[in-house]
């Protein structure tokens, strides 16, 4: 088990060293078998060490002194919805956050985003770490690897952490597209 908090920590600090997360935000967790282990509450991503990382049971009990993030449900919900799932990553990144205010979908501008993530939604905004946004993105979640949450982030999903991390790097670098052709050039003006 170890190893799987390593990782945890390796794509936590990644996304943070990437720009996909600052300050508290975001949230990363993988399941093995019934567990599941994520980052604990009030962590910094980019700091993130084994003693902050929450164990948990697929039913919700909390195995460990660490308390999980808030958005605890959330990962949760997806995994009973996806068997086939083994990691989530939710993240904030600028980019998709501001796509997610004036778009309903993320559009499939590159080849690859067509061939990995065939369509990314943006839901409705909920509250973070709400029952109601847990329902929301678990339900979503059925149908489609990643969507982007209105004023708020992203959620991605694989059968590895790194699926599900290069997932959420694809859909900020199609946002990011988006923003330069989009938005960028009224700023100009």
């Amino acid at each position: 088990m170890r190893n799987v908090k390593y990782k945890l920590i390796y794509y936590s600090k990644l996304a943070h060293l990437k720009g996909l997360t600052g300050s508290f935000g975001g949230n990363i967790s993988v399941r093995v078998g019934e567990y599941v282990f994520i980052k604990g509450t009030g962590s910094v991503m980019g700091e993130l060490t084994p003693s902050q990382v929450s164990t948990l049971t697929l039913n919700g009990e909390i195995l460990s002194s660490v308390k999980p993030s808030s958005e605890f449900r959330l990962h949760l919900g997806v995994y009973r919805n996806r068997a086939d799932v083994r990691a989530v990553v939710h993240l904030h990144p600028p980019y998709s956050i501001t796509l997610s205010i004036f778009e309903k979908e993320l559009p499939m501008i590159t080849p690859e985003a067509e061939l990995y993530l065939k369509k990314v939604p943006v839901l409705p905004f909920k509250p973070a770490g709400s029952v109601e946004l847990a329902q929301q993105v678990s339900e979503a979640m059925k149908d489609y690897d990643a969507v982007i949450l209105e004023r708020h982030g992203i959620v991605t999903v694989g059968r590895s952490l790194r699926e599900a991390f290069y997932r959420a790097e694809l859909v900020e670098e199609v946002a990011r597209l988006w923003y330069q052709k989009f938005i960028a050039p009224e700023k100009k003006d």
